[in-house]
């Protein structure tokens, strides 16, 4: 009795001693920027992920009961629901738990590791293991302080669903039943996307007890408690379904019924639609093709966003390497120790999904790697208790347990201690955007591109037309024609789409109480106005926008959120616009160079990558060549923060113009149609038709401008 006391007591031990270094770690970033007052707003540091956003904007609405139609708002997600318990309960502010949530949830994941450990009778592998996975790369890139999004809890809970199996497994408790199928619903309440991890721990099992334990009915009542879980119904339909599917197998009449009701369970699970969304989300991110077609209507051809999304693209190996361990040597080690493991401990097989789900970010990108973390962590964990076991004496062996668990985690805290990552926006962008709420009614639209959507919500309390979760090719399409054309085209395209907007969801109000015969088709809102207009050609439909053709009805008013930041990006987002929507071809690409790390010299300004500026005659040398400049721009901020600039007509026949913005540091070469493009002409100039537009709110960072249209 004692030796079981002291061993929980050691147990809760590690678990703590484990979850205090997570969170000691996570607190690193908070002290490097203490008192860094553009990542401070209301007091408290901001976020550093967008889709914080989104969760953030769902539990405010919940605390404040209080969501528009139509706005998206996540009002029914666990994160949001979560968040908005926790601010009613907790003494803190809102901005304070959103920003320190990530830090205490996600270092959790040290407990279902070093129960797991305790199972094969290894305390000390599970504490090691839980050191190393609770602030390996990709783990902590994606949970650390003000990374608030669903990874806070997307590694715990399958850890968590892995520890239940291990020990249904082992032990042939009923309890574990329950406990595994009670995992399965809140993974998937918290995360809906949770299908494939579910379906390869099911398989697995599936495997595992036709292998090797054929003739044990408690495997098969497993199996089928977990597939009932998993159906593709109504959590709400689901938990009663497993609380009966459990009292019947406690039920000693129905043992001979136990796989009749597991092929029932499998029936039912394809039947719900249980394996759609495994495959639409291995389509989505491994089998990406850059130009997406809808398939009936005008057949229009959109640039897929997944092309743009660096998490979804391949990584080297051994970028992939240190994101799961640290280091390469740690990751080979922990393979290797890995399989030893398995050797040993046949049970820690089941953790192969993980593993694979992890690896398959070397085809499907970076985001994949954190659920190969805490499973390859018990690798090499394994490899250092099992080495100083060797150990002549106990303190050699304590000693050399220190010394190798410090090794593999020193990679792991110089990431961490050099990952200074920025918050989403700077005070100065969300003061304009806090200012924005008081001047923009719930039912109006603020176009930016699709990257700022879920932050302009959230602190504005407007509609956008893309975001962070809404950012196909074809509603990208008039977000990044309206930011590369003439105000006169992107002005019509503005009202166009967010009327267009509003009409689609109104169909869909329309549709819902038809049947599926008499509902009325809704295609691409691009499309919809090609039709609309009389055209069969969207092409023709755009060359239409110069022209004074009659514009819907307006219903509510639109604003334009242009940040400074969108330079960097905004090739790709004219990649979405420059294509030929009737065939898929893409149009060549505008000419834009921007440069911030120049050199200034006597006769030229260097400005990088074989490009320089001849101050004496204002030409550019591009490889070598001479190249004519059709005007050269110079924009400044005067003493009451009003832009001023200096415009010198170079020669009229060039196509290419050299703007230089002296408090940004940034030097632009564009050429015309880019120069003269909605972008480029309010936030970088404040160039405005003052008959479409009007300046709202300005500041070096970000401006608004209210079309008048």
């Amino acid at each position: 009795m004692n030796n079981i006391s002291s061993e929980i007591k050691l147990t809760i031990g590690y678990i703590a001693i484990a979850f205090i270094f997570s969170v000691a770690m996570r607190m690193i970033w908070v002290y490097q920027f203490n008192g860094f007052e553009p990542f401070i707003f209301n007091g408290q540091f901001m976020i550093n992920t967008n889709d914080g956003y989104f969760w953030a904007e769902g539990a405010r609405d919940i605390l404040s009961c209080v969501s528009q139609e139509n706005d998206y708002s996540p009002i029914t997600t666990a994160v949001s629901q979560l968040t908005a318990f926790f601010a009613y309960i907790l003494p803190f502010t809102f901005e304070t738990i959103i920003f320190y949530m990530p830090v205490v949830l996600s270092s959790l994941v040290v407990v279902p590791i070093i129960l797991i450990a305790k199972s094969i009778d290894n305390l000390e592998l599970g504490f090691i293991a839980a050191l190393l996975a609770s602030i390996a790369w990709s783990y902590y890139n994606r949970t650390m302080v003000g990374y608030y999004d669903t990874d806070m809890l997307n590694i715990v809970l399958p850890m968590f669903l892995l520890w239940s199996i291990i020990w249904a497994i082992k032990i042939n408790e009923d309890k574990y039943l329950l406990i595994t199928a009670f995992d399965i619903l809140v993974y998937r309440w918290w995360y809906p996307q949770s299908y494939a991890l579910e379906f390869s721990f099911f398989t697995l099992i599936l495997f595992y007890a036709l292998i090797f334990d054929r003739k044990n009915l408690y495997n098969y009542k497993l199996l089928a408690i977990m597939m009932f879980a998993m159906l593709n119904i109504d959590a709400l339909i689901r938990f009663p379904i497993v609380i009966g599917i459990f009292y019947t197998f406690k039920q000693e009449k129905f043992q001979k019924y136990i796989y009749h009701i597991l092929v029932i369970s499998i029936l039912a699970f394809f039947a719900t639609g249980g394996f759609n969304p495994i495959w639409s989300k291995l389509k989505a991110y491994v089998f990406t093709d850059a130009i997406s077609m809808a398939k009936d209507g005008l057949n229009l051809h959109f640039y897929s966003v997944m092309q743009t999304v660096r998490e979804a693209g391949k990584i080297p190996f051994e970028t992939f390497a240190n994101r799961i361990s640290g280091h390469t040597i740690t990751l080979i080690l922990s393979i290797l120790g890995y399989i030893y493991l398995a050797y040993k401990h046949r049970i820690m097989l089941f953790g192969l999904p993980m593993i694979g789900l992890g690896f398959l970010a070397l085809v499907g990108g970076l985001r994949f790697t954190i659920y190969a973390v805490p499973i390859l962590a018990f690798g090499v964990a394994f490899l250092i208790t099992e080495l100083s076991q060797k150990m002549p004496t106990t303190k050699l062996k304590y000693l050399s347990m220190i010394t190798f668990t410090l090794a593999i985690l020193y990679p792991n805290y110089k990431h961490i201690d050099s990952y200074k990552v920025p918050t989403v926006f700077n005070s100065s962008e969300v003061e304009v955007l806090d200012k924005l709420k008081t001047l923009a009614g719930r039912q109006d639209y603020v176009v930016s591109w699709w990257d700022y959507g879920y932050p302009i919500r959230y602190y504005s309390d407007v509609k956008t037309l893309v975001d962070g979760g809404k950012h196909s090719g074809s509603v990208n399409f008039p977000v990044s024609f309206m930011l590369n054309h003439s105000q006169t085209v992107a002005s019509k395209m503005a009202r166009l789409d967010v009327e267009f907007t509003e009409k689609a969801f109104e169909l869909i109000d329309k549709n819902k109480d038809l049947n599926e015969s008499k509902k009325v088709k809704f295609f691409t809102n691009i499309e919809e106005m090609t039709k609309e207009y009389g055209f069969d050609d969207t092409n023709d439909f755009l060359l239409s926008l110069p022209t004074d053709i009659k514009l819907p009805k307006k219903t509510r008013d639109i604003y334009f959120y242009l940040p400074y930041r969108m330079l960097s990006i905004f090739p790709t987002v004219n990649i979405f616009s420059n294509i030929n929507l009737m065939n898929g071809e893409q149009g060549k690409a505008p000419f834009f160079f921007i440069s911030k790390n120049f050199k200034d010299s006597k006769n030229s300004i260097e400005l990088g990558r074989g490009v320089s500026l001849n101050k004496r005659n204002n030409s550019l040398i591009v490889g070598g060549k001479k190249i004519a400049l059709r005007r050269v721009v110079n924009t400044f901020y005067d003493k009451e923060m009003k832009l001023q600039k200096n415009i010198r007509l170079i020669d009229f026949s060039a196509q290419l113009s050299l703007i230089y913005m002296a408090d940004y540091k940034t030097f632009l070469i564009l050429d015309e149609k880019t120069y003269n493009s909605l972008y480029i002409q309010l936030m970088v100039l404040e160039e405005y038709d003052k008959t479409l537009f009007e300046k709202v709110i300005t500041n070096p960072h970000a401006k608004v401008y209210k079309l008048k249209i």
